[in-house]
């Protein structure tokens, strides 16, 4: 008797034969190290968490919003550069001209390893420049609503996504011409970092990855609590739900809507720091290519979910990763779609669909 779900069926037989292949490249043959293994799910939940982090503020939006935002990935670098300006003033006073700290090292004038930048070794600059990235993206998020999102409300949501093209463009460009287009390493080498043991090696775990886990975890249950312990939560939850009942029923949605993007905006920012502070380097183009897979991430979890964006997120990370035991790096990045067409081909809606906000 033939199977009723064919694709599924393949999917399995696809999943076992990976983990058999695993399983002999480890145990066998000897060909891969368990400490290897180690090394790249440790990187996956990095970027996974920078990923779910960026896909929070996303989905958040678009369930209250109800558009795709496409100048989200330029919020993920505004973060990152305001952020890092302010690490860099604060770590490089004295030592160099204030206007090429705020700047980035622009034109290649300071470097973060020059300044000795790490958690350790400059830490009341890392610490306000990821408040300054939150509070700086979350107010840049909120300006662009007023001026330009929110008279085109009520136009539907392929005008604003259209408009949205044509803001993460100016922003890009604007953050290019201030800050320039040069790639710029950001911290220093000497990085405090703990040996986990493995069964044929170690784990490298260092403190910029400590305080991506830390901080990640910490805002994702932060937003968590958001939604169901406090007003302002319920009213976010309702208005996902059902936003013409939501005002019928006295929720102040104009304030829910300001709430959306300030707190949207905040968790952008944040990831495009922890991003930098993760990856050690800068450009002006890097929440452009991150958006991608932030959108897979929120596609993969269910569009509107928070949750989903979250477990989203570390999905893609992890399979940008161990995909690399397979095929070359460069062909990493396809392997995170192929997994989010498979995933939504057994189920279109997303892994959490139906749990808008929670």
């Amino acid at each position: 008797m033939a199977t009723e779900k064919p694709l599924e069926a393949v999917l399995v037989v696809v999943g076992v034969l990976i983990a058999g292949d695993l399983v002999t490249a480890l145990l066998i043959t000897g060909s891969l190290q368990f400490a290897d293994v180690g090394g790249l799910v440790k990187n996956g939940l990095m970027r996974g968490l920078v990923i779910g982090l960026a896909g929070v503020g996303l989905s958040m939006t678009y369930s209250i919003l109800n558009f795709a935002n496409f100048s989200h990935g330029d919020y993920i670098t505004l973060g990152a550069f305001t952020g890092w300006g302010v690490t860099y003033l604060l770590a490089g006073l004295g030592e160099a001209d204030w206007t090429n700290l705020i700047l980035v090292g622009a034109g290649g004038g300071v470097f973060g390893a020059q300044l000795g930048i790490s958690i350790t070794g400059t830490t009341l600059a890392v610490i306000l420049g990821l408040v300054v990235a939150a509070v700086a993206t979350a107010a840049a998020a909120l300006a662009v609503d007023r001026a330009i999102y929110k008279s085109m409300r009520d136009a539907g949501g392929i005008p604003l996504l259209i408009t949205s093209v044509g803001v993460a463009f100016a922003l890009r460009y604007v953050i290019a011409l201030v800050f320039g287009e040069s790639v710029r390493g950001t911290t220093s080498p000497d990085i405090p970092s703990f040996a986990l043991p493995a069964i044929d090696g170690t784990v490298g775990i260092n403190a910029h990855d400590l305080v991506v886990l830390v901080t990640g975890v910490a805002l994702m249950l932060g937003v968590h609590l958001l939604l169901q312990r406090t007003k302002l939560g319920k009213a976010m939850r309702a208005m996902a739900d059902n936003e013409d009942l939501a005002r019928i029923t006295g929720i102040p949605t104009e304030r829910v809507v300001t709430w959306t993007w300030v707190l949207g905006g905040g968790l952008t920012g944040v990831a495009g720091y922890l991003l930098v502070l993760w990856r050690e380097t800068l450009h002006f183009r890097i929440g452009w290519v991150l958006l991608l897979l932030v959108f897979a991430a929120v596609i993969l979890g269910g569009i509107g979910s928070i949750y989903g964006a979250i477990f989203g997120g570390v999905i893609i990370g992890l399979t940008l990763s161990l995909s690399q035991i397979w095929i070359p790096t460069d062909f990493a990045r396809a392997s995170a779609f192929v997994i989010m067409i498979v995933i939504l081909l057994v189920r279109p809606q997303g892994l959490f669909a139906g749990r808008a906000t929670a």
